[in-house]
């Protein structure tokens, strides 16, 4: 798990607590604040899946290139 992912699980979890509240107080901004960080969390987390599936592949082909030598 890369820093794009830890990051982006924070700022979903942090989204969604601060969106929960919102609706509990009745703070429309305090909601709108939090979808917009629950959205941005899954943005890099999508981001850092995509680094984790390159960094594997590129480890994957470089294992099959050291076993042809």
């Amino acid at each position: 798990m890369n820093q794009d992912r830890i990051k982006g699980t924070v700022d979903e979890l942090t989204g969604s607590a601060k969106r929960k509240a919102g609706e509990w107080t009745g703070d429309t901004p305090l909601q709108v604040e939090g979808i917009t960080q629950k959205v941005k969390g899954k943005i890099e987390n999508s981001i850092g899946k995509i680094e984790d599936a390159i960094d594997e592949a590129n480890r994957e082909a470089d294992a099959q290139h050291d076993s042809r030598a």
